[in-house]
């Protein structure tokens, strides 16, 4: 990697860290097991944030998409989702382990994962400057994996620098969950300490630049023009309606392994943290694997291999007893997820016209988000419904097996020039 190659994917390695610990591992099982009155009620609750964070992604990313593309903004504008991601995250060490604090607790997640998500609008959006076109695929894989590292390594330091010692680092009191909460300041200053090379690597395009209100303008009127031209590009169409299915599968299934562990299979706190550590090391491996070989394979066959295999796996981990076969199980998936994601970003940068990347991956992050809601709904309603974290975890195979069957009939376009 070359230096602007190698600051653009260090970002990943910086925000990784929020879904690994709060999202998925530390504060996901903290939440359910420890402030909701019940696991299957936590489950249900964090899937109804999701659910609102994800309305609230889809209406934004399209929009603030095409006002960076029309105020030469994106470098600006990343720097404040970053700093409003490690804001919020870093405020859920005043939340409690008492069902009193369930609501703030999950607005301070909401708003991180607002801010989390149409940030990586504008960093997606930077990959066609950044790497050639026949590196593209490589350069979105190696980046995706350096972000499970960076995932991996702040779980690491979680583990063993806040949550095992006893007594707690710094005199942190274990039973008020201090340690934990000790976790959510840790991610905010990491994406603070880490996320600073790509916007010195990556300046805005030079030239005269337009006040807010005019970059909303035209913003707006080029959002307009781009979701008309979909009708002159169904390829493009057609993958991010695939795309809108198969992540909220992705999304779902990732964002509700460490409940569905803890909850299903026993796992304590500290062996969710290990498992944690696990998938980023398999997912990692996965991702940097698939980035290598995706230029040569093509993206579209890739996500579809990925998918296939997340579809049998996701339900094979649903219906086993057997705690060792459900981490054996969830190890070999994890090698499929990176490259899922990697590839799909890598489809979307070659799909993309030039002069228009940010809106279009507005549209890509929209395409993620849209129904983004759907799938911890869908997850949360039948959990609740019918009492079983199996059932609703069931629901996210049927979302990844509906995109791949759209995908199929996509036409992989290779942007070389």
């Amino acid at each position: 990697m070359n230096r602007k190659e190698f600051a653009w994917a260090f970002y990943d390695w910086a925000n990784s860290a929020f879904p690994a610990v709060v999202t998925t591992f530390v504060i996901a099982t903290w939440f359910s097991q420890a402030v909701a009155p019940d696991p299957v009620a936590g489950q249900a609750m964090w899937g109804w944030m999701q659910t609102a964070a994800g309305i609230a992604v889809a209406l934004l990313s399209p929009v603030l998409g095409a006002v960076a593309d029309a105020g030469g903004r994106r470098r600006l504008m990343l720097a404040l989702c970053t700093l409003g991601t490690a804001v919020f995250t870093a405020a859920l060490w005043f939340a409690r382990p008492e069902e009193a604090w369930a609501l703030y607790a999950l607005g301070c997640v909401g708003l991180a994962t607002v801010a989390f998500e149409v940030g990586t609008v504008f960093y997606n959006s930077m990959l066609p400057d950044v790497a050639r076109p026949e590196r593209i695929g490589r350069v979105s894989g190696l980046a995706w994996g350096l972000g499970y590292a960076g995932g991996l390594v702040c779980l690491v330091l979680c583990l063993f620098g806040l949550i095992r010692p006893d007594p707690g680092l710094f005199g942190l009191d274990h039973a008020s969950g201090g340690p934990v909460r000790a976790t959510a300041v840790m991610v905010g200053l990491w994406l603070l300490a880490f996320g600073w090379p790509v916007l010195v690597a990556m300046p805005d395009p030079a030239g005269a630049r337009l006040g807010w209100g005019a970059s909303a303008r035209k913003g707006l009127r080029e959002l307009g023009g781009v979701l008309s031209g979909l009708r002159m590009r169904p390829d493009m169409l057609r993958f991010l309606v695939a795309r809108m299915f198969y992540t909220d599968g992705l999304n779902t299934l990732f964002a509700f392994g460490a409940i569905f562990a803890a909850g299903v299979h026993g796992l304590s706190f500290q062996q969710v943290l290990l498992f944690g550590i696990a998938m980023n090391v398999s997912a990692g491996l996965g991702a940097a694997l698939g980035g290598m070989v995706e230029d040569r394979v093509g993206s579209k066959r890739m996500v579809l291999v990925a998918l296939f295999a997340m579809s049998v796996l996701g339900l094979a981990l649903v219906v086993v007893e057997s705690a060792a076969l459900f981490w054996g199980l969830a190890l070999v998936l994890g090698l499929f997820f990176g490259p899922a994601q990697a590839a799909s970003r890598t489809m979307m940068a070659r799909l993309a016209p030039p002069g228009e990347i940010a809106a279009h991956f507005g549209l890509f992050a929209l395409s993620g988000r849209i129904t983004g809601f759907v799938g911890p709904a869908v997850l949360a309603a039948v959990t609740q419904a019918s009492g079983s974290q199996r059932l609703g975890m069931a629901t996210t195979a049927a979302f990844m097996a509906a995109g791949a069957v759209l995908l199929i009939g996509v036409r992989e376009a290779r942007r070389d020039a």
